[in-house]
């Protein structure tokens, strides 16, 4: 039996984990040998970010939680580490998996390394040229000792081979974030607040916002959501709000009748609404990757991105962080001239299937 470990930590792994969870598991019943074990590393705890999703999405129960739960990023990735250690040591796997860019991504990726097991990072090779993200220096640091690159786009591959990758080390694969929103769209339901706000498809807004230099100043948090609400022509604005920038909003007095404050929403509700929203304004990366594939303008409220397929092929733009440059992009918007986009390559449903075919002849 050849087992792997896959990594999964924060909300954006379990959409990208489960594809591949499901495609192991259907090799498993072809004869295949490979197996896993899943390990959750506890970086999201809250059962709204964390617990629902592996509900929704059909993942097993993790056959470890580290439970680091909160705490600063050196402290999430000294217990990350440290526990991670103590599995390794008590039973090596032959490949640790990683996705993505979060914290458990990079603290894994090291611990693995020194214990002399393989890296595979799922969506390596993305970057933004930022530094001030915690993700960039994730990415930078993982992909620094990676073994294996999956990854999702030939500006990633570029990226790659430019840094003295070989070929043999790229394995270009698609999404698998879009394996699962393809797999799950038919089972997208309405959350309440559809009923609460008497939404109608095509005539609402979507506003997701979280990474600090958004949320963490209070003043900039409330000009940038006044700047939406006036450009929204007098649409319903859904804003499911992140835990930290729930705390950011509660002293700020911004009350407005189309301003529509929701809890964290499950994958299949938070979808739904994304599916059926005129447009979505949002700081997420992952975001701009599905509102691509369902055809929904999206308006990065970033000065960059990770991922800019979702812009020279998708229905994405950079509007900025910048709320006094948001005019001409809602212009655009409201009157109908928002390009249509198309579905970059090999995002087509089937990543997971090749990366397993792939970690099959690398182990």
């Amino acid at each position: 039996m050849r087992k792997i470990d896959i990594i999964a930590g924060a909300r954006p792994n379990f959409m990208k984990i489960a594809p591949i969870i499901h495609a192991l598991e259907a090799a498993r019943r072809n004869g295949s040998d490979l197996a896993y074990r899943l390990i959750h590393t506890g970086q999201h705890y809250d059962k709204n970010m964390s617990g629902s999703f592996f509900e929704q999405l059909g993942i097993p129960d993790p056959h470890f939680n580290l439970e680091v739960g909160s705490g600063t990023q050196a402290e999430q990735t000294a217990g990350i580490m440290t526990g991670y250690e103590k599995l390794l040591l008590a039973e090596k796997s032959r490949l640790c998996l990683v996705v993505g860019d979060v914290t458990s991504t990079m603290a894994c990726s090291i611990t693995a390394q020194k214990l002399h097991v393989p890296v595979a990072h799922v969506e390596g090779g993305i970057r933004s040229g930022d530094w001030s993200m915690p993700e960039e220096i994730n990415r930078m640091v993982t992909d620094a000792i990676t073994n294996w690159f999956f990854t999702t786009s030939e500006v990633a591959n570029a990226y790659l081979r430019k840094t003295g990758v070989s070929e043999d080390r790229i394995f270009f694969v698609g999404n698998t974030m879009i394996d699962t929103l393809l797999r799950q769209m038919p089972n997208f339901r309405a959350p309440t607040i559809w009923q609460q706000a008497g939404l109608q498809a095509q005539k609402y807004l979507v506003v997701t916002l979280h990474r600090p230099n958004n949320v963490d100043g209070e003043q900039h948090l409330k000009t940038m959501l006044e700047t939406i609400l006036t450009h929204s022509n007098g649409m319903p604005v859904v804003f499911p709000v992140h835990p930290r920038t729930a705390k950011n909003l509660a002293g700020l007095g911004l009350a407005a009748p189309n301003l529509h404050l929701t809890e964290p929403l499950g994958y299949l509700e938070f979808n739904y609404l994304v599916k059926n929203a005129f447009a979505v304004v949002t700081d997420s990366g992952g975001i701009t990757e599905e509102t691509t594939v369902m055809g929904v303008p999206c308006l990065t409220a970033r000065d960059n991105t990770e991922r800019p397929e979702t812009i020279t092929v998708g229905t994405n733009e950079l509007i900025g962080t910048d709320p006094g440059r948001y005019a001409p992009y809602f212009a655009k918007l409201m009157a109908g001239n928002w390009k249509k986009g198309q579905i970059p390559p090999l995002w087509d449903g089937k990543t997971a299937e090749r990366i397993v075919a792939h970690l099959d002849k690398l182990i």
